[in-house]
């Protein structure tokens, strides 16, 4: 249960569980978002949204 974080305290734990819930819940994929080169958000209708830079 609980995404790899490399937890060590339970606080830390706590976190990468509660990161999965959320993940599984919206459909996230749980990959991290370093050098992704697609938008990350998107509206209601499922369109990506403009970044701002």
């Amino acid at each position: 249960i609980g995404l790899d974080l490399g937890a060590r305290t339970p606080e830390e734990t706590a976190l990468s569980i509660a990161a999965e819930i959320v993940a599984v819940r919206r459909g996230g994929s749980g990959v991290p978002l370093t050098g992704a080169h697609t938008p990350i958000h998107h509206d209601s209708s499922g369109q990506p949204l403009a970044s701002v830079a």
